[in-house]
């Protein structure tokens, strides 16, 4: 059972955790027994001591896909596509590079991350209101991580590619579409997505070893699949409409599970039309979570009590502050018991860690995996546009099972977890940070 809340004490409390796990600012909002509360902790940017401030706003990141993938389905409402319609139906000129999957990619396997188009090139394609269709133009290259509809891997590809079917369908810019669409209908007052609006406003900046990051923000191509800023109350409002009808007749076709992802410990068990699907204490809980350069948003909402919590953050340790703040807050106010992460057995595990050594590899990213006495090793490499604003991590996998393993970075309090499996016809993947890894070597 839930204790009496005091929402008061989550002023100090923030700051607290903030502290904690080395985030500069942060800001929270939930939505609890009708009511909205919001608290903000830190500072905006640690080069000018500006504090944090409730109506800050933030980047979301990946929420957006919540977003975009909300879009979608008002168009689906109205009858003007399906999910199942190919996309090559809405945009003719659609190629990537396998012929087959050209033709065949639907709607759903965007919203599904199962297309298997590889998914994370990031691509400037400039400023102007064509941006999202000159990415999709260069789509044209994009080789498949897995067989279409194989296997679940998140996909920012295919976000962006999703954005430029609302533009093709509504005949507007992606960035219009949405205010149109989500923004002007729930009165949202500081969200955007474009950065002289965000200028107007309190904007985080985002932060790498406790240092502001190199740049602000990604290219705008990349706006459909994570280019948001908001206040962490309007993500919460945006999340709130989904426990109504003010935004979908049938908001709920959105929470049913379209596929299961094989790595159930890092972000959920299954993928629905934009939301992650899961339970605690078999309570349904949908969510989404969002990383740019150097800022963290996570949007969890539990729909049978009706609570939902957003907290958007600026740097430092996220993964773990996001983790610890869900935990306490959300068993104060529903007495609901977040799973604990996966961590290392209790006891060693042995196992035959030599078959999972060699190089697996996709758009912007190279795992390079080694035995080290016995040992498996985890060289990761961003490679592509976003080589130069992170550097190569190294960390040992320690096995729990045959198949899943976790690793932790040194210095950091929260361990990863990785899961080997095989498709049909025997091909090895890692899946790890919600994407599958074909082994390419080794």
């Amino acid at each position: 059972m839930a204790t009496a809340v005091d929402p008061g004490r989550w002023h100090a409390r923030l700051g607290e955790l903030i502290a904690e796990y080395g985030v500069p600012g942060a800001t929270l909002a939930y939505l609890h027994r009708g009511e909205v509360h919001e608290y903000a902790a830190g500072v905006l940017n640690v080069a000018t001591g500006v504090e944090a401030t409730p109506d800050s706003l933030f980047q979301i990141g990946s929420v957006t896909k919540v977003w975009t993938a909300t879009q979608i389905m008002r168009l689906v409402e109205e009858g003007r596509l399906t999910l199942d319609m190919p996309v090559a139906d809405i945009l003719p000129d659609f190629r990537v590079a396998d012929p087959d999957v050209s033709k065949a990619v639907t709607v759903r396997h965007l919203l599904t991350h199962t297309s298997g188009i590889d998914g994370d090139l990031f691509l400037d394609t400039g400023r102007g209101d064509d941006c999202v269709a000159r990415y999709v133009a260069a789509c044209v290259n994009l080789r498949q991580n897995h067989p279409l509809g194989a296997t679940h891997s998140y996909c920012n590809s295919g976000f962006i590619i999703a954005g430029h079917v609302i533009e093709q369908v509504t005949g507007k810019v992606w960035d219009t579409a949405l205010r149109e669409q989500i923004i002007e209908p729930l009165g949202l007052t500081h969200t955007c997505t474009l950065p002289e609006d965000v200028l107007r406003f309190r904007a985080a900046m985002g932060h790498h070893n406790g240092a502001p990051a190199p740049v602000w923000g990604l290219m705008r191509s990349g706006g459909p699949a994570g280019l948001i800023c908001a206040r962490a109350a309007d993500v919460v409002a945006f999340a709130a409409a989904h426990l109504g009808d003010r935004l979908l007749a049938a908001p709920r076709v959105m929470w049913e599970p379209q596929v299961d992802v094989p790595n159930p410990y890092s972000l959920g068990r299954q993928w629905g039309l934009g939301w992650v699907v899961d339970q605690w204490d078999r309570r349904l809980v949908l969510s989404h979570g969002g990383n740019t350069i150097g800022q963290a948003a996570m949007l969890w909402m539990l729909p049978d009590t009706g609570t939902i919590v957003c907290v958007l953050a600026n740097g430092g340790y996220t993964s773990a502050f996001q983790r610890a703040l869900i935990t306490e807050l959300l068993g104060e106010l529903t007495g609901v018991t977040v799973p604990a992460p996966l961590g290392p057995p209790a006891e060693p595990y042995e196992t035959d860690v030599a078959r999972y050594a060699g190089v697996y590899e996709r758009e912007g990213n190279r795992l390079t995996l080694t035995v080290r006495d016995g040992r498996l090793h985890l060289h990761d490499e961003i490679t592509g546009a976003l080589a130069g604003y992170e550097e190569p991590t190294e960390m040992e996998l320690v096995p729990v099972n045959d198949t899943t393993f976790v690793g932790r970075l040194d210095g950091r309090p929260n361990w990863m977890s990785a899961v080997f499996y095989e498709l049909p016809g025997g091909r090895p993947y890692l899946h790890m940070a919600a994407r599958a890894t074909p082994k390419v070597s080794g």
